[in-house]
């Protein structure tokens, strides 16, 4: 929308990532008029290249998608709210296994076309160093938030913001792989997604005495790494010991090489990164080594001898708040109630769960703005259980945090483990579908 046809703004989003591009949709849903600042292009994180609203660093962004997975239950809970993130994520669709994975820049490209075509809907690309807490906002300006609102948002809490580190996974031109050493298989038969690099023990050792001593990118002197366990940097989890990646990224279990009929001793895995197949992302692979370390020391894998690789993995600073004593259950500061947070800057961990707590941020903001009584899913729910995350845990021991089903509260009697997925997540959507019928009755969530 242009800026001339802007609406009077209801509600400011700082921030155009998934958190903010959902919560404008959702508030633009309920009436309310919105203005979403985003930096880009005036200036961009070191991360983000793209003018596009909703840019992602990965393919994979948006893991299992099975609804007994706890991230695959949050995805059904958002589409059953009427997300914008979900219906972007299925219409742009690639094929990943029993992962949901998208092209990245069709994904970002419906994100902001959709955006761009609601009335309600203003984008202003500017930088905002504060925001106004007397003013309804909702700060989503996710992990690489300017350090000048880092700076004002330090100031508004009373404490120093925290951060952790972040890893981004190389890229490779699939036309420069060496298919005849390469096997494509998803583990344990589910389908062909991948591309596998099978080694044995020789071709591992190599590679993991060159990944061990590669150079790497100094950090600066006042950063301290503190890494996301879920995401660790490829040589952080090599220096744990000789045999750690064989549980992690280049596990083999599952896998069977259809040239020797064997389990490999190791397997490095690839993942397509658009629709056309044309890039493939090394699954895992985050690091933070130098460039020209990152070409020498991946072109040992079987298959990449020759790989030309069109994005190298680089690291990144994350910065969240600690949310518990300073965020109620409706994602507003206590001692600002006008002022709401959403996504990774609120404490949780992943793109799927940022959309998810800017879902509940643009419900809750548009209902300050009319007035109305504001809203909070039943713990029962992922959505609920991401909720008590950051207003519950104690704040010493507050980390970023997944979705798990350690979240939620404990199931009724003892199940097997197979079923406690399929149990959670029926009474989860069961409390969740009780929760929009309650609120459609009392006329407490009408939608435009």
């Amino acid at each position: 929308m242009s800026l001339a046809a802007a609406p009077s703004c209801g509600l400011t989003i700082i921030g155009g990532g998934l958190a903010g591009c959902e919560a404008a949709w959702q508030a633009a849903r309920r009436g309310v008029s919105v203005c979403l600042r985003e930096m880009k292009p005036v200036r961009f994180s070191p991360a983000h290249r793209s003018p596009l609203l909703g840019e992602l660093v990965c393919s994979n962004s948006l893991r299992a998608a099975e609804v007994a997975s706890a991230v695959g239950l949050l995805k059904e809970e958002m589409r059953r709210l009427g997300s914008l993130v979900m219906r972007a994520a299925d219409a742009t669709r690639v094929p990943a296994g029993k992962s949901l994975a998208v092209d990245r820049e069709a994904f970002a490209r419906h994100l902001t076309g959709a955006l761009e075509a609601q009335p309600l809907v203003s984008i202003r690309r500017e930088e905002v160093p504060a925001p106004d807490p007397e003013t309804p906002t909702i700060i989503a300006t996710g992990p690489l938030t300017s350090d000048a609102l880092a700076e004002a948002l330090s100031r508004l809490t009373g404490q120093e913001h925290l951060h952790f580190y972040d890893a981004i996974a190389p890229i490779v031109l699939a036309e420069s792989l060496d298919m005849s050493r390469i096997f494509r298989a998803s583990r344990y038969g589910a389908g062909d997604d991948y591309l596998n690099c099978p080694m044995d023990a020789a071709q591992y050792d190599t590679f993991y005495q060159a990944l061990i001593s590669a150079r790497q990118t100094p950090l600066r002197p006042f950063e301290e790494p503190r890494y996301f366990e879920g995401c660790l940097p490829l040589e952080v989890m090599a220096a744990r010991g000789y045999r750690t990646l064989l549980f992690g990224p280049l596990k083999p279990v599952g896998l069977i090489d259809p040239r020797t009929g064997r389990q490999p001793y190791a397997v490095a895995q690839l993942r397509a990164e658009n629709r056309e197949g044309a890039l493939y992302n090394l699954v895992g692979f985050q690091t933070k080594l130098t460039y020209p370390e990152q070409e020498r020391v991946f072109r040992l894998l079987p298959g990449l001898e020759r790989a030309e690789f069109v994005r190298l993995g680089s690291i990144h600073r994350n910065t969240f708040i600690r949310s518990p004593g300073h965020l109620s259950e409706h994602l507003n500061f206590y001692r600002y109630p006008n002022l709401f947070l959403a996504g990774q800057i609120s404490g949780v961990e992943g793109y799927v769960e940022s959309a998810a707590m800017g879902l509940l941020a643009g419900i809750n903001g548009a209902r300050r703005v009319r007035g109305e009584p504001l809203l909070t899913p039943p713990r029962e729910t992922a959505l609920g259980a991401l909720v008590s995350h950051l207003t519950n845990t104690s704040t010493r021991d507050f980390q970023p945090m997944n979705v798990n089903f350690g979240l939620f509260p404990p199931l009724p009697g003892r199940l097997p483990k197979r079923d406690r997925g399929p149990a959670q997540a029926r009474r989860s959507l069961e409390a969740l579908s009780a929760w929009m019928a309650e609120m459609r009755e009392t006329g407490l969530e009408p939608l435009t």
